[in-house]
């Protein structure tokens, strides 16, 4: 029997709860036939790029293949060397390996993204790329990597999967999107993201002309036309069914953030006044957007366990670090070796604080983990 939860973490079942119009949308569309690279897709390019601050955007397959292509269309491939963050999902590392290149990690800091301080220490001859990771929806320290990267002449992809609508401030104190400060950005559209749609999916940005127009040659099989293949491709297209679904939500972008972020404050203050749990330093001029909302733990697996006894439907965002998973041994690290994301896999927490959550369904969550600290130093104290 699964588990009943007085507070649950996937909030879709509300998020389409009605979806009427999507479905007269699909039903006036189908007759058409204009099922691949058709004009909602189209639409949807036009209004992501438009949201996110973008020449142009191109929807492919999944946010792995975004960042894939992303990583192609700047030239990577065989034995070249890509530096990323050691804390991310799968699918960063995924994107590198499949176009035979190398990851390179560098250790994050409590952001979760990557610390920009060990970057440079990082680079060797075969660096052919950087790949930061917006992840939970912070931003990494854009401005200092970009300089970096601009200094030895490395492309910058980043994995904004996690990280619509995160923004860090450029050089003149303006917020600048997650996805447009390198040559290319990659996010997701999988249904646990902030803006998704009903399976696989995702966007890749630039501002570049040719990489935007190599990135429409590598989605579709490296096509000039219907007769003449330009460059070698994938089969990587957003499907037109799937960006009406995107051209439906897309306009409540703005509002799902700004509810998150609202969450995450409510969240922020309360934690703050429980001992045991401690909120990661929120760096100023950043907009995170909580994709996760994250916090460190004493007794973390205690207070998991505790949460869900308790109907809180909390989660552990990675408890086995990336760089010690079996799939990546070929890497050759070994325990310790990025002792931040060691730190992270053995103490951070995270709970549910979509849009759809209620400040009665924050409250109890607030209210089961005080709960559980108190219940610690009461049986200390006796």
């Amino acid at each position: 029997m699964s588990q009943s939860f007085k507070v649950r973490y996937s909030y879709l079942p509300q998020q389409f709860a009605d979806v009427g119009e999507v479905f007269e949308q699909m039903k006036k569309f189908i007759p058409t036939g204009d099922f691949t690279l058709g004009k909602p897709l189209a639409q949807f390019e036009e209004r992501f790029a438009a949201l996110i601050g973008a020449k142009h955007a191109i929807g492919v397959g999944s946010g792995t293949d975004a960042l894939k292509l992303g990583l192609k269309a700047v030239g990577v491939g065989h034995g070249d060397e890509v530096i990323t963050a050691a804390n991310t999902f799968i699918a960063t590392v995924g994107a590198i390996c499949e176009l035979g290149a190398k990851p390179v990690f560098v250790d994050v800091d409590d952001s979760f993204c990557m610390n920009v301080d060990q970057v440079e220490a990082a680079i060797t001859p075969r660096t052919k790329a950087i790949m930061p990771v917006q992840l939970t929806g912070e931003i990494t320290e854009m401005r200092r990597l970009m300089a970096i990267a601009n200094a030895y002449k490395l492309p910058v992809i980043e994995d904004a999967c996690q990280g619509i609508l995160a923004a860090t401030n450029d050089k003149n104190g303006n917020l600048k999107n997650a996805g447009t400060w390198g040559v290319a950005g990659g996010f997701s559209l999988h249904p646990l993201k902030n803006l998704n749609v009903w399976g696989d999916g995702g966007v890749v940005v630039t501002s570049d002309d040719e990489v935007a127009r190599t990135l429409r040659l590598l989605r579709n099989h490296g096509m000039r036309n219907r007769d003449e293949i330009e460059i070698m491709g994938f089969n990587s297209r957003l499907d037109t069914l799937q960006a009406i679904v995107g051209n439906w939500l897309i306009g409540s972008t703005h509002d799902i953030t700004a509810k998150r972020i609202d969450n995450g404050a409510y969240y922020d203050k309360a934690f703050a006044g429980i001992p045991g749990i401690r909120v990661p330093g929120r760096r100023a001029g950043v907009r995170r957007v909580f994709h996760l909302y994250m916090v460190f733990a004493d007794h973390r697996d205690a207070l998991f366990q505790h949460c869900v006894d308790n109907g809180v439907e909390a989660k552990i965002h990675y408890p086995i670090p990336l760089y010690l998973q079996d799939a990546l041994t070929f890497l050759g690290h070994k325990p310790g070796d990025f002792p931040v994301t060691d730190r992270h896999a053995r103490t951070i927490l995270s709970f549910p604080c979509d849009q759809h959550l209620s400040r009665a369904e924050q409250d109890i969550v607030i209210d089961t983990v005080r709960s559980f600290y108190a219940s610690k130093k009461t049986r200390a104290a006796a």
